[in-house]
């Protein structure tokens, strides 16, 4: 995955000593495994062929981001798009059999665009209860001439029963405030940082504080459908506790393998291929080390650009090239 990059691009590579590092800690299901011999783990191998090894009842937040229904290509493993029908079968084929692997009172994400959604929706109602359908505004998108550009994608949220965790005030929003309202000439429900006043605002299932990974950042990779860290690290604040276990059968490039290290969760992660598991392997190791997600501090969410948010999670300001740059290998004797 090694490439030329410019001077300033932060993009993680995998380079031959990570891979000579990390390819020992791959694993793969064979037999029936109990969940001490899969948490915090990434298993290369195909979903369907790990499936009926997985243990039962173990997983307390499911995240999954399967291919959409287009054409794409994941390393050289192409994704083709299919009908509606056919899609919504393939979803059933290994969704049903994966309720096993959750608890009664877990939570499951399930990440798409707007045409994916349409099989999510069936799928999710036959076997869970919908809670919501979140709408992120991806701010990356192709120009359209004969339709709308497409800038958003959902996130639907379910639950296994009326039994589950939920914590709203883990992913709290702060926001500049536009039109400050005062009681008896006192500030209402916000505050003056650095200048601008902010207001922590609830959750609701609109985000539009969410950046896609580009070049400057260092969780930035090559995968080309990677999901933000801020993204996942919100579904994993509000639906698990510490400690609980996070599954992702279509890990990718690791996002929520390493979001969830971050946050002091458990992890299980299924990636068929082996550069982008072994790049989740990094991102996990770098993750022991630098528990920093963008977007996110002091326990609270901040809004997309803000200048105020920037300072204070990298002590630079925008511009300012002189910023130490990551290690891009892990260091020796690292296993």
């Amino acid at each position: 995955m090694k490439t030329e990059r410019a001077p300033r691009n932060r993009t993680l590579d995998l380079t031959p000593h990570d891979e000579q590092a990390l390819a020992p800690r791959l694993t793969r299901l064979t037999e029936k495994a109990e969940p001490a011999q899969v948490l915090n783990q990434v298993l290369n191998q195909d979903l369907f062929s790990a499936l009926p090894f997985l243990p039962r009842s173990f997983v307390d937040l499911l995240i999954l981001d399967p291919p959409y229904n287009l054409a794409k290509d994941f390393n050289g493993l192409s994704f083709e798009k299919q009908s509606v029908p056919n899609y919504t079968k393939w979803m059933e084929s290994w969704f049903i059999p994966m309720l096993r692997t959750l608890k009664p009172t877990a939570s499951i994400y399930v990440c798409g665009d707007w045409l994916t959604s349409a099989s999510i929706f069936h799928v999710l109602q036959e076997k869970c209860t919908i809670r919501n359908r979140i709408t992120w505004e991806r701010e990356k998108g192709r120009g359209a001439r004969t339709n709308w550009k497409n800038c958003s994608e959902d996130i639907w949220f379910a639950t296994v029963s009326g039994d589950y965790f939920f914590n709203a005030d883990a992913v709290m929003l702060k926001r500049r405030v536009l039109a400050p309202y005062r009681v008896e000439g006192q500030p209402k429900d916000w505050q003056t940082e650095q200048g601008t006043n902010y207001r922590l605002t609830h959750p609701s299932n609109f985000w539009g504080d969410i950046t896609v990974p580009f070049w400057s950042m260092p969780e930035n990779t090559d995968h080309p459908t990677q999901k933000p860290e801020k993204l996942v690290a919100k579904l994993i604040l509000a639906s698990s506790k510490h400690g609980d276990v996070v599954m992702d059968p279509f890990l990718g490039s690791g996002t929520t393998a390493a979001a969830a290290s971050k946050l002091d969760r458990q992890f299980l992660g299924i990636e068929i291929d082996r550069t982008y598991s072994l790049l989740s392997l990094k991102r996990v190791a770098l993750a022991a080390t630098d528990k920093t997600i963008q977007g996110y501090a002091d326990g609270v969410f901040w809004e997309r650009n803000t200048l105020a948010e920037q300072l204070r999670l990298t002590g630079v300001r925008p511009g300012n090239t002189d910023r130490p740059q990551p290690a891009q290998s892990l260091l020796l004797g690292v296993a």
